[in-house]
């Protein structure tokens, strides 16, 4: 009995050093580079706010990848990463990231709470996470785009900077035909609207196809949210971007831009 105990301990330690091991190659491989960087403004007044040392408020508007579907806590999702991330940067700062995600919504339910859940926050930037469930649910995305841009519109008319977030390349994402018209037309959009785009459908497919990364390694079991390693890393990228942009006012990552 005190054998198989022993052994039973011994084994777990081993997975657990395991385990350790596997996370800490992938931060390190989730490391946001100063060479990914690339002109942008998505940050402007997010920045000032810095410069000048006032609070800082970010809204992280969404679905079930803003929510945190796939996490292992709340505390694991990106809203709550990105504000750790960004209190480790800018450590005499007030910042302040609200999770506004809500399962299951698309655009247009995003939009009805707008004012509620985002304007009357007074946010300095917003995050907009959007596309994924059109993609899930509906084969005809042609409608999306005067979604997106009145969302843009009324986001930017309340003095925030704007970054939307695309799709996630997961399996049950890329499964439909649909997804990278979505990708395409959420750039153009934005394009057009003078908002930045977090490229996670690029990135996410990097990870696959460039880095050889499973999808186990950044998507939780469902196939289509996130893991803690996928979450962390998203806000790695946008916590770069916003330092690299505090640094260097007219730069930004790879990762976000506009095309």
């Amino acid at each position: 009995m005190k054998l198989s105990s022993a052994i039973s301990r011994a084994a777990s330690a081993t997975l657990l050093l395991a385990l350790s091991t596997v996370v800490a190659t992938a931060a390190e491989r989730c490391a946001v580079s100063a060479a990914a960087l690339s002109a942008g403004h998505w940050f402007a007044r997010t920045v000032a706010r810095l410069e000048q040392g006032k609070p800082v408020t970010i809204v992280a508007m969404g679905s079930s990848s803003t929510f945190g579907v796939g996490a292992s806590s709340s505390a694991a999702a990106y809203p709550a990463r990105l504000e750790a991330l960004l209190k480790e940067r800018f450590p005499d700062a007030s910042i302040k990231v609200l999770n506004r995600g809500v399962n299951g919504e698309d655009a247009a339910e995003m939009l009805a709470r707008f004012d509620r859940d985002a304007i009357q926050a007074k946010p300095d930037l917003v995050l907009w996470q959007v596309g994924t469930n059109a993609v899930l649910h509906n084969p005809e995305i042609d409608g999306q785009g005067s979604l997106i841009r009145l969302g843009i519109e009324r986001l930017k008319a309340a003095g925030a900077d704007v970054v939307l977030i695309d799709p996630q390349y997961a399996p049950a994402v890329i499964a439909k035909p649909q997804a990278r018209r979505m990708v395409d037309l959420i750039r153009a959009e934005a394009n057009e609207e003078g908002a930045g785009v977090l490229r996670r459908f690029a990135l996410m497919r990097s990870w696959y196809e460039a880095r050889h990364m499973g999808f186990g390694a950044f998507v939780s079991p469902d196939g289509l949210h996130m893991n803690d390693w996928g979450y962390d890393c998203i806000a790695r990228q946008i916590a770069g971007a916003i330092g690299a942009a505090a640094t260097r006012p007219a730069t930004t990552t790879a990762a976000i831009a506009v095309h």
